[in-house]
C-alpha cells in the first residue's frame, strides 16, 4: 500500500529514516480504539451524506472483519505498515475495495491518533481504578483485623506515639483514595473529542461532531481544532497519576521492607512474595516490595519524558508527539501490575503483634504524661519541659519512666502526683485519642465504615 501521504514524493524514504519514523511497533496497542474511532466516523460520514449508508454498512462491516482479526491473533502487519492508522486501512482495502480509501474523507491522522489515544486512556483508567480498589480492598480487610494491636509510630524513623496497626493500614487506605479521586477527576478532560478537526483547521463537509462524541460516549466536543490536535494534556495527567499512584506504594513499600528486617521484625512475607540469595541459603528478600519501589523511577521518568517533549512544541501537531506513547503504555501496564502486585503481599503478609508491643518503649508515653500536667492545669510548654526533665532523670537512673520514683517525679515539680503513673499505660494513650481521624478503636472503626462505603460504592467492574 502507498503512504498516506506519498503523493507529492518522488524517493524514498532513507531506511534509517524510514526506521525512525515508523510507530506501529509500539502503537500497534491502540488497535481496538482505532477500529471503533472509524466505525463511529463511517456512520457520521453517511449521516452528514458524504458516503452511502450502504458504503457505511461496507465500512463497518470491513471494519469488524479487521477487528475479529485482531482478536483472534490472526492480523499480519506488513513492513509497509507505518502506523497503527495505515495498518488498518490498508487490510480495510484488501477486504473490501477501493471503498476504503473514502473512510479518511475529511479525517486527518492528527485527529485520528488524538482520538485513538483518549479512548486507549478512558479504557485504562477503568483497569487502573479496578487495581486501585483491590489493593483499598486489601488494605481494609487487615485493619479490620488489626484494630487492638499496638504499635510504634514513627517521625523521622524514631519512635513517636502509640498507634493502632489499624490505623497505620488506614493512612495508606486514603493516600490511595486520593489517587481514585484523580483517576475519576481527570477523565472530564480525557472525555473530549478531537475527531472531526481534521489536520488543525476544522472539518470540511459538516460532519457532526456531536453525533460522534455520542457514539464514542465522549462527554463533550474539543471547542478548537488546533488545541485539539495539539493537546496532550490528557496523557501527562496520567502519567502524573501514575507517578503520584507509585510514590504512594513505594512509600507502603518502604515501611514494609524495614519492618522485615531482624531489627524490626514486625511482618513476615508469604513465600508468593519473597526470594532467596544465589549465595546465602538463609536469606528471605522482600523483592516484591523492592520492584515496587523501584519501578518508581521508571514512572516517574515516563513523566518527565513527555513533559520534556511538550515544552517547547509549537502549534499544532509536530512529529515529536510520537513519542508520548511509549511512556504512557509503560505506565500504565507499570502502575497496574505493582497495584496488584501490592494489593497481594498486603493480603498475604504476616503481622507480628507481639514484636510491635514490645517496641512500644515506655519513652513513647512521654507526650501522654504532658497531657497529665495539662490537666491538672499547667501550661502545655511547661509541661513539656517538666516531662523532658523527668525523661533525662531517668535516663541517668537507668530506669523507664513507670519506674522512675514519685520523689523524683516531684522533685522535678509538685504538679506530679501519684496518680501520673495511670497514664503510662500504652491502651490510655491510644484510648485517648478518640477525636476524628485519631488512632483510638473507636475513632478507627469510624473510618473503616467510612472506607467500607467508599469502596461500595466502587462495587463490581469500574465504568465511567
Amino acid at each position: 500500500m502507498s503512504k498516506m501521504w506519498g503523493g507529492r514524493f518522488r524517493g524514498a524514504l532513507d531506511p534509517l529514516m524510514a526506521r525512525l519514523n515508523r510507530s506501529v511497533d509500539f502503537d500497534r496497542r491502540l488497535w481496538h480504539a482505532d477500529i471503533r474511532g472509524s466505525q463511529a466516523y463511517a456512520q457520521a460520514l453517511a449521516k452528514a451524506g458524504i458516503i452511502t449508508p450502504d458504503e457505511a454498512r461496507l465500512l463497518e462491516e470491513g471494519l469488524e472483519k479487521v477487528r475479529q482479526e485482531f482478536d483472534a491473533g490472526q492480523f499480519q502487519f506488513l513492513d509497509s505498515d507505518e502506523d497503527i492508522h495505515t495498518a488498518v486501512e490498508r487490510r480495510l482495502k484488501e477486504l473490501i475495495g477501493d471503498t476504503a480509501g473514502k473512510l479518511h474523507t475529511g479525517r486527518s491522522r492528527n485527529d485520528q491518533v488524538a482520538t485513538d489515544m483518549r479512548l486507549f486512556v478512558l479504557d485504562a483508567a477503568v483497569e487502573l481504578d479496578s487495581a486501585l480498589a483491590g489493593l483499598q480492598a486489601a488494605l481494609v480487610e487487615r485493619a479490620e483485623e488489626a484494630l487492638d494491636i499496638i504499635m510504634p509510630g514513627y517521625t523521622h524513623l524514631q519512635r513517636a506515639q502509640p498507634v493502632t496497626l489499624a490505623h497505620w493500614l488506614l493512612a495508606y487506605f486514603w493516600m490511595f483514595e486520593r489517587d481514585h479521586e484523580r483517576l475519576m477527576d481527570l477523565r472530564r478532560r480525557t472525555a473530549v473529542l478531537p475527531l472531526g478537526s481534521g489536520a488543525l483547521a476544522g472539518h470540511p463537509f459538516g460532519i457532526d461532531r456531536q453525533y460522534l462524541a455520542e457514539l464514542l460516549g465522549f462527554d463533550a466536543v474539543a471547542p478548537n481544532s488546533m488545541d485539539a490536535v495539539a493537546d496532550r494534556d490528557f496523557a501527562a495527567e496520567l502519567l502524573f497519576w501514575g507517578a503520584m499512584t507509585q510514590v504512594h506504594m513505594s512509600r507502603l513499600a518502604e515501611d514494609l521492607i524495614i519492618w522485615c528486617t531482624a531489627e524490626f521484625g514486625f511482618v513476615r512475607l508469604s513465600d508468593a512474595y519473597s526470594t532467596g540469595s544465589s549465595l546465602m541459603p538463609q536469606k528471605r528478600n522482600p523483592d516484591s516490595l523492592e520492584l515496587i519501589r523501584g519501578k518508581s523511577g521508571r514512572v516517574l521518568g515516563n513523566l518527565t519524558a513527555l513533559l520534556t517533549v511538550l515544552k517547547g512544541l509549537p502549534m499544532t501537531y509536530n512529529k515529536d508527539m510520537q513519542e508520548d506513547k511509549e511512556p504512557l503504555f509503560d505506565t500504565i501496564d507499570t502502575v497496574r501490575d505493582c497495584l496488584r502486585l501490592a494489593a497481594g503481599v498486603v493480603r498475604t503478609m504476616t503481622f507480628d503483634a507481639d514484636a510491635m508491643r514490645r517496641a512500644c518503649g515506655e519513652e513513647l508515653l512521654a507526650t501522654d504524661l504532658a497531657d497529665y500536667l495539662v490537666r491538672k492545669g499547667v501550661p502545655f510548654r511547661t509541661a513539656h519541659e517538666l516531662v523532658g526533665r523527668a525523661v533525662q532523670r531517668a535516663e541517668e537512673l537507668g530506669v523507664t519512666l513507670r519506674r522512675l520514683p514519685l520523689h523524683e517525679y516531684r522533685a522535678i515539680s509538685p504538679a506530679f502526683e501519684a496518680d501520673l503513673y495511670d497514664a503510662l499505660s500504652l491502651e490510655a494513650s491510644v484510648a485517648a485519642r478518640n477525636t476524628e481521624g485519631g488512632t483510638a478503636s473507636e475513632a478507627v472503626r469510624r473510618q473503616l465504615e467510612e472506607a467500607r462505603r467508599r469502596l461500595a460504592g466502587r462495587a463490581g467492574p469500574t465504568t465511567w
